[in-house]
């Protein structure tokens, strides 16, 4: 008999790791897959990140880790944070953990009660409502329109806070719709904040370095240094240098917090493998050319792509400042019906016809709580891009009323 929790009652399965699953199994049945689902770097982990990690083991750092990060990988950050952001924090401000959701489940789970309310970005990833119900707080969706480019609106911030307001949660550049703030957007939004001293605010700023066409990231505790002692600050290695398996996160805010974190850090899972620790240290304090010319790769595949899709009748498609995700709009597709009989009723019919009938991997926009649109990681080479985007027009071709 299964039983679970019903903290667990409104959790969900993650849409873009079901989709992947499913990929993975169709291509194992032999039939030839475009997966464009994945949020997961195509490029290899940095040669000198692999060397520090076999150097660690080899000299013996395989031991237990201290629990908030080795002190080696804190300075790191330290340093990352003062260079990259020219943020001031301390040692004991410095929390490291098995990647950035990890950082993500301590904070709720360490600060929310029963009643507490999280303000989300929509669309947004899931799995920040889904760690809310886990803390068994409430999350509180706020739209961001399309016509605003996906972005939150200060006066939508300032009706969703209540006295129940716990977190706000920014995530700019955005998974999945690449969309960030500029300088001036988030000066708004910490103008709101400003006025609101109970609210605490996380800044997940993972895809920091993938921003195009000479766009600035700045995030939120940079913008308004009066908000810092509020402000969460989250990144980690995985999305900027490809180490997703490396499983390294880490944040940046006030000691108070942080400890309260630790706490919880301790009971999950304890510090993370020194190994990956290490590798995490050669990357940040290494040479940092590579994410620019990363970036200029991304850029290209994005314009090839926002291209690409908008040329599909059925499908508009806005061009995103950053990350590795657009996010098309499908309106004109609902109501219709696929070559191979399928009613497209809502965005996730729309993504099963491309998976079961053009062998295409996407992820529903209804996962991310805004339809009708999908996402696409344009985070794999041009020429799967190019097919997954024929595939998908040969779909919409095959339309009908």
């Amino acid at each position: 008999m299964l039983m679970s929790a019903d903290r667990l009652r409104n959790v969900k399965v993650s849409a873009s790791a079901a989709m992947t699953d499913k990929a993975r199994e169709l291509r194992a049945q032999g039939i030839g897959i475009i997966s464009l689902s994945s949020g997961e770097p195509d490029f290899p982990t940095p040669l000198h990140a692999i060397e520090a990690a076999h150097k660690a083991a080899l000299a013996g750092d395989t031991k237990y880790p201290p629990q908030p990060g080795t002190p080696a990988l804190r300075a790191a950050i330290q340093r990352k944070f003062k260079r990259d952001n020219n943020l001031d924090y301390a040692i004991g401000e410095i929390l490291v953990a098995n990647g950035g959701k990890q950082i993500i489940f301590n904070a709720l789970l360490a600060t929310c009660n029963p009643g507490d309310e999280v303000i989300i970005p929509s669309p947004g990833w899931i799995t920040y409502a889904d760690i809310a119900y886990l803390a068994e707080a409430t999350p509180i969706p706020v739209p961001c329109p399309e016509n605003n480019g996906f972005k939150l609106r200060p006066e939508d911030i300032e009706a969703a806070i209540t006295p129940r307001t716990k977190w706000l949660i920014l995530n700019f550049p955005n998974n999945p719709t690449g969309a960030a703030c500029t300088r001036d957007e988030m000066r708004a939004i910490a103008e709101v904040l400003l006025r609101h001293p109970h609210v605490l605010i996380l800044t997940d700023d993972i895809y920091e370095h993938l921003t195009y066409d000479g766009f600035k990231f700045c995030t939120l505790a940079e913008v308004e240094p009066a908000l810092r002692d509020r402000v969460l600050t989250v990144n980690g290695v995985s999305k900027a240098y490809a180490m997703t398996g490396w499983r390294v996160g880490y944040c940046g805010g006030p000691k108070s917090l942080i400890d309260v974190m630790n706490n919880v850090h301790g009971q999950a899972t304890g510090g993370i493998t020194t190994v990956s620790q290490a590798a995490a240290v050669a990357v940040l304090d290494g040479p940092q050319d590579l994410l620019k010319e990363r970036a200029t790769i991304y850029q290209a595949r994005r314009d090839l792509v926002v291209e690409l899709l908008n040329a599909i009748p059925g499908i508009t498609c806005h061009k995103p400042e950053g990350a590795f995700y657009v996010y098309p709009n499908i309106a004109s597709c609902i109501g219709k019906t696929t070559a191979g009989g399928r009613a497209i009723e809502t965005d996730t019919d729309f993504v099963s016809a491309l998976l079961e009938e053009a062998h295409v991997a996407a992820v529903p926009g209804s996962a991310y709580g805004m339809s009708p649109h999908f996402r696409i990681s344009y985070a794999t080479d041009i020429d799967s891009l190019k097919e997954g985007c024929l595939r998908i027009a040969q779909l919409c071709a095959g339309l009908s009323s």
